[in-house]
C-alpha cells in the first residue's frame, strides 16, 4: 500500500468518525442538561467543548435516538472513566461491593495527652 493511499484512508475515518461523533454528540446535547455526570461541573456555550459523550457501553456506535447509552461527562471525567475501563479489562479487578476497605490504624493523637502533660 502507498503512503498516499494509507493517507487517504486514514483522511477517511477520521472524516467518518468526526460525522458519527456530530450527530450523536448534537442529540446528547439536546437530551441532557450541560452537567458532568460524574463531578456535576456546569456548562455553558464558551467551554461546552469540554463537555464530552460518553458510551455508557464503550461501544461507539451503539446510538439509541433515547440517548439511553450516553452519558455527558467532561473531560476529565471521561479520561477517567476510559482509564479505569482499561484497567478492569487489562487487569481484572473486583467490584466496589466486593473491594472492602481496610480500615486506618494510624492515629496521630494517640500519646497527645503524654505530650502535653510533659510541658
Amino acid at each position: 500500500m502507498t503512503q498516499n493511499k494509507a493517507q487517504q484512508i486514514v483522511a477517511e475515518a477520521r472524516r467518518n468518525k468526526e460525522e458519527r461523533e456530530k450527530g450523536y454528540r448534537e442529540q446528547a446535547l439536546k437530551l441532557y442538561p450541560w452537567i458532568c455526570g460524574r463531578c456535576a461541573r456546569e456548562f455553558d456555550l464558551k467551554n461546552l467543548r469540554e463537555l464530552t459523550v460518553h458510551h455508557v457501553d464503550h461501544n461507539h456506535d451503539n446510538n439509541p435516538a433515547d440517548g439511553s447509552n450516553w452519558e455527558l461527562l467532561c473531560l476529565y471525567c471521561h479520561d477517567n472513566e476510559h482509564q479505569r475501563y482499561e484497567e478492569q479489562s487489562r487487569f481484572g479487578s473486583k467490584s466496589v461491593v466486593e473491594t472492602k476497605a481496610q480500615a486506618g490504624t494510624f492515629n496521630p493523637f494517640a500519646n497527645l495527652k503524654d505530650m502535653l502533660q510533659k510541658k
